[in-house]
């Protein structure tokens, strides 16, 4: 090994700065410390790999621009959010249940000690005390839907977080608990990637560009844009613009009609085969096949309020229960 080499490793295995005690910290100045940089759990969404947020939903977060964003509400019980902050002390005390380590809380936003990455902040469910074969605990709870994101190992996003905090901190391993279900804790141990630390670092700042110069960075054609989108231009001014000399928008509108048409192609053909299958399953109410199965069954009746009725016998009830519902903008197509 090298001198330069040396110093590089030496300097990527630097403790973390502790940049905020947290211990007295409420959520409204957790959130607004966490402005200031790109936090692990951050880390995938930056690099366009979080399946829940894009790189454009987390820059309207990250430059102040997200008061109509629809976010998910700490003390909601049915937000995963909301189970995944009550039991993270019980999926800690579980692992050292489980694998005899000992935690400890790490009460303090982290931050990478080099000044040129300063912007690489980290906060780390719990420290493993005296093992020294790991020195991270990250704690996950997984429900029905997202227990199969784990189903091959620690889903990808989870990774990137994990391998921002051994960035931030220096350390070498992290153990990843999760509580699937509510009923089955695994542990997953993640090593320190030097190659994967520096490309992500590399995407990363490529995303703290985006957040210093107040550049928005392109949508990805997730439902995470299309929504960032609209907080973003949530208005229209009736301004016509001509694209027709815009080579690249022209061929990006030509290629979106194209899909579209192709899209009504394979939804007409699907809609096909299900009824060819109907057909066949007459009154049937499963139907199993060499690839998987089908369900053809009656759902329950169910009560609904006939408001035009209502309104035609009281007509009043209008103007006392009536409010007003925001509109948004439509994208509609002409070709």
């Amino acid at each position: 090994m090298n001198i330069a080499t040396a110093r590089v490793i030496e300097r990527a295995n630097r403790p973390a700065l502790r940049l905020i005690n947290t211990k007295d910290l409420d959520r409204a100045e957790w959130l607004s410390v966490r402005k200031n940089g790109i936090g692990s759990s951050d880390a995938a969404a930056a690099v366009g790999l979080n399946p829940y947020q894009s790189p454009l939903e987390l820059w309207l977060i990250k430059t102040g621009r997200d008061q109509d964003l629809i976010k998910p509400n700490p003390d909601d019980t049915t937000s995963p959010v909301y189970w995944g902050s009550l039991l993270e002390p019980i999926v800690a005390a579980s692992y050292t249940k489980q694998t005899g380590r000992r935690v400890r809380k790490v009460n303090a936003v982290l931050q990478h000690p080099d000044p040129d990455k300063a912007w690489m902040l980290a906060n780390i469910d719990r420290e493993v005390i005296g093992a020294p074969d790991v020195q991270i605990l990250e704690c996950k709870t997984a429900g029905e839907f997202g227990a199969r994101l784990w189903r091959d190992g620690v889903p990808e996003y989870v990774q990137l977080q994990v391998q921002h905090q051994l960035a931030v901190t220096g350390k070498q391993a992290a153990d990843v608990a999760v509580l699937l279900c509510g009923q089955a804790l695994q542990v997953h141990r993640i090593h320190r990637d030097e190659r994967l630390i520096e490309r992500l670092i590399e995407l990363e700042a490529r995303f703290w560009h985006y957040v210093t110069t107040d550049t928005p960075p392109p949508a990805d054609g997730s439902s995470s844009s299309a929504s960032a989108l609209q907080c973003l231009y949530p208005h229209d001014n009736s301004e016509r613009l001509d694209l027709t000399q815009d080579r690249e928008m022209s061929a990006l509108f030509t290629d979106m009609v194209e899909v579209r048409h192709r899209i009504t192609q394979f939804e007409q053909q699907e809609a096909q085969y299900k009824q060819r299958i109907q057909e066949r399953m007459g009154e049937a109410s499963h139907a199993a096949f060499e690839t998987g199965s089908v369900s053809w069954k009656r759902s329950k009746d169910s009560s609904i309020l006939d408001t035009k009725s209502l309104l035609a016998d009281h007509p009043e009830l209008l103007a006392r229960y009536s409010r007003i519902r925001a509109g948004s903008r439509r994208f509609v197509v002409q070709a």
